[in-house]
């Protein structure tokens, strides 16, 4: 065998050179690291308490703020808000990128227009949202559903549109009808690009969700940070945006693990 074919062959099987046995935690070196310095900066007086809390104060905060409930409650209601924008948005996106992956009509009377749509930028529709729906909870879910839409969308119908023609070919010979040969070929050939978009979607969400909680909200961890902004109080402020990080982080980390279980027939994504 060649040694384009070893290498081939390899890649294939999701073998990646130079990582140590205990890789699962090598991603977590470099935040470790940060926050490491970030707390011996604090403690020499390098970086004020003033400027930015130290991570041993801001993990005090929040173990006080989750013994006292409040913290829970707004991390809940963030969560909501996120998992309802997702849903919707999302199901409409996937809904319409098969629609339109699948049918040149369909495609011909609504991409035009959805791109064109795209190319306004979502949290620049505040002031009409606030018109539409007012500060409730109707204006943060389309914010947040109008954000997940377009990645979750535009992913799915490349997906759909770059399915190996000959794998249906093929299906149809072997007798399979539309139905069959959605969920047999297209669907899952075209499941790589949906979790790509839907993991740029839940970025996004995250993002729009933070200034979607502006909106005079009364709970949730957008609110909290306005709260502690009115009070100066720097530690609850910096604790609402590592939690932020940390619900992206997980919200990623969800995703690429049912991405590994979706796709565990792919030699690609075999040993990941």
């Amino acid at each position: 065998m060649s040694l384009a074919e070893t290498l081939n062959v390899q890649r294939l099987a999701g073998w990646r050179p130079g990582l140590p046995p205990g890789r699962a935690l090598l991603p977590y070196a470099v935040p470790a690291a940060i926050l490491l310095a970030w707390e011996i900066a604090g403690a020499t007086g390098l970086i004020g308490d003033r400027v930015l809390p130290r991570p041993s104060e801001i993990l005090a905060t929040a173990v006080r703020m989750t013994l006292s409930g409040e913290l829970l409650t707004h991390l809940g209601v963030s969560a909501a808000r996120a998992l309802a924008g997702l849903v919707v948005g999302g199901g409409i996106g996937f809904a319409l990128g098969v629609a339109n992956g699948a049918s040149r009509i369909s495609e011909t009377l609504t991409d035009s227009t959805l791109q064109m749509v795209r190319n306004i930028p979502h949290l620049a529709l505040i002031p009409l949202v606030i018109l539409w729906f007012g500060i409730g909870e109707g204006a943060k879910l389309f914010l947040v559903a109008l954000g997940v839409f377009f990645p979750i969308y535009l992913n799915t119908l490349h997906g759909i549109r770059n399915v190996d023609p000959q794998l249906i070919e093929m299906g149809r010979a072997y007798g399979m009808n539309g139905r069959q040969l959605f969920r047999r070929i297209v669907l899952p050939g075209a499941l790589p690009s949906i979790f790509v978009g839907l993991r740029y979607g839940l970025g996004i969400m995250w993002l729009t969700l933070i200034v979607a909680e502006t909106l005079s909200a009364s709970s949730g961890l957008g609110y909290m940070a306005m709260q502690a902004r009115e009070f100066m109080v720097l530690d609850v402020v910096v604790l609402s945006i590592l939690l932020y990080a940390a619900l992206g982080k997980l919200a990623d980390t969800l995703t690429r693990a049912l991405e590994r279980r979706a796709l565990k027939w792919s030699p690609a994504y075999a040993n990941r």
